[in-house]
């Protein structure tokens, strides 16, 4: 009975914008999941906070676009219009990522700081900071790049094996 179902549910997403979409968001949430592990690795300290963060190790932002990208690549044809569409937004989400919100995050932790000098003291409440971490670093990047890639591969050829 399970090898029916399960055959019927692989035909009902392989090579559809379902499997697209589950290729994104797993490797979304594989990211975030990882970040959490890569922020023990570093601070030796579980901090559950990284699982709805926007920075961190991988970049979830670039797994998912890149997983999405693939996926389209794997269905459409990598010489189809819509996956040279899906590359260019792959593109913005990345370069924004690793350049634009980092900006915006050190610009941030500026601000802060001149608010504690101005006032002299720290400010009193985490509601009246400015959130500093907003961004990637290209090597966060490009990590996110390789996992949206392997999940979508992944995906993909799980789908046609079942």
């Amino acid at each position: 009975m399970l090898p029916v179902v399960c055959k019927e549910w692989t035909n009902m997403i392989l090579n559809t914008g379902f499997e697209a979409i589950v290729s994104g968001l797993t490797a979304v949430i594989i990211a975030q999941v990882l970040k959490v592990f890569t922020f023990y690795y570093k601070m030796k300290e579980i901090d559950f906070e990284k699982l709805a963060t926007t920075c961190g190790m991988p970049s979830s932002h670039s797994a998912g676009v890149c997983a999405l990208t693939m996926s389209t690549g794997l269905i459409a044809g990598f010489d189809s219009i819509i996956f040279a569409v899906s590359s260019g937004y792959a593109l913005v989400v990345m370069h924004d990522a690793a350049g634009l919100r980092r900006d915006a995050g050190h610009m941030a932790k500026l601000l802060n700081q001149i608010l504690r000098d101005f006032y002299k003291s720290d400010i009193k409440t985490k509601s009246e900071q400015l959130k500093e971490l907003l961004g990637h670093t290209p090597k966060e990047v490009i990590a996110g790049f390789f996992l949206g890639c392997a999940v979508s591969l992944g995906i993909h050829y799980l789908l046609i094996n079942l």
